[in-house]
């Protein structure tokens, strides 16, 4: 990505908005690549012109119509109440799909993620999500409604079993998928309600000072299941970590959800066993994106990605009777023997 391309209109009409921002005076030839993520989005950090060269900013490009801005600027407002650590919004341009923002750095749990820090870490970003859904209540973002959980799933047939394996499922494997995915859409729907962020894992936490961790990315939070987020940070795409960790890691998300008053299953075991069926709704709806970011968007860097998610949603759908047609189906499509899992 240049920053130097005259012909990136969007970028030269960014420098142009940040050149006339009254109260905030920036070095606009410093703009440079923050990051990019899986939408049309795009971050470029700018330096303050304050002669000092120690604060920067972010600029958030949005481009219309393919993105819109409002849901972010409502989101960052809702969770910053919570004492969560989100970015401040500093100035807007709705119409145009600019946003300046504070910056929460370049490290993220990602890059800091190890054996030696991940407890704290994670303990960090299991209170940060309390935070958030202790403040929860409905009417204020959009509902994780059973329409929406059940185009989710469709990725995974469209885009990973149709266009990746180049599989066109049979009406018998089409019939058994769908019964699994009822069995998934009524333990999803059954569970407590909160604000859900739906992207809540290492690539979107970064690692700060104060306030750990700074959180990313929550334009299309939700009001939906209580284990979306947890199973998005402990289940994450891109790290994986040993069974005993991530149970670990649960059951004190689980005590201090109790302690903070959420509606969590009072039965630990039930509350796991959401936590799994929840994983695999966003298993298999992950392994449908990442498939899409290849064949449509040119993609490619998701590909490497794909076996661990995969990996996950064997494991889940191998322990439970409910979920093991799901593993003949998977061992059909991907002409496999057949697996052995535990069931419960």
């Amino acid at each position: 990505m240049s920053v130097n391309n005259a012909s990136d209109t969007r970028l030269n009409e960014a420098k142009q908005w940040l050149a006339t921002l009254p109260e905030i005076k920036i070095h606009t030839e410093s703009i440079r690549p923050a990051s990019s993520d899986a939408s049309f989005r795009r971050y470029f950090r700018v330096d303050a012109a304050d002669g000092t060269g120690n604060n920067t900013y972010i600029v958030m490009d949005a481009p219309p119509p393919q993105e819109d801005v409002r849901p972010f600027i409502h989101v960052a407002e809702l969770f910053g109440k919570s004492g969560a650590s989100v970015p401040h919004i500093l100035a807007q341009d709705v119409e145009r799909g600019y946003l300046l923002l504070s910056d929460l750095g370049s490290t993220t749990y990602l890059n800091q993620l190890n054996h030696d820090t991940a407890h704290k870490l994670y303990l960090d970003a299991i209170d940060s999500l309390i935070l958030i859904q202790a403040q929860s209540q409905p009417g204020v973002l959009p509902e994780y409604d059973r329409a929406l959980l059940q185009r989710e799933l469709m990725l995974f047939p469209d885009w990973y079993v149709g266009k990746h394996l180049g599989v066109t499922m049979t009406e018998k494997q089409t019939e058994t998928l769908n019964k699994v995915f009822d069995v998934l859409l009524a333990n999803n729907l059954a569970q407590p309600q909160v604000f859900v962020h739906r992207d809540y894992h290492s690539r979107n936490l970064m690692v700060t000072a104060k306030g750990n961790p700074g959180i990313l990315d929550f334009q299309d939070a939700v009001y939906g299941p209580i284990t979306y987020d947890l199973v998005s940070l402990l289940r994450d795409a891109y790290i994986q970590w040993d069974e005993e960790m991530v149970l670990d890691w649960t059951i004190r998300y689980w005590e201090r959800a109790r302690r903070a008053g959420l509606p969590v299953n009072p039965d630990i075991d039930a509350f796991y066993r959401d936590f799994e069926f929840m994983g695999l709704q966003r298993h298999l709806k992950v392994l449908g994106i990442f498939a899409r970011l290849y064949h449509r968007d040119g993609k490619d860097a998701y590909l490497k990605d794909l076996p661990l998610v995969m990996e996950y949603t064997r494991k889940a759908a191998g322990r439970y009777i409910q979920l093991a047609p799901l593993i003949r189906l998977l061992d059909e499509l991907e002409e496999k023997g057949p697996s052995v899992g535990f069931t419960f």
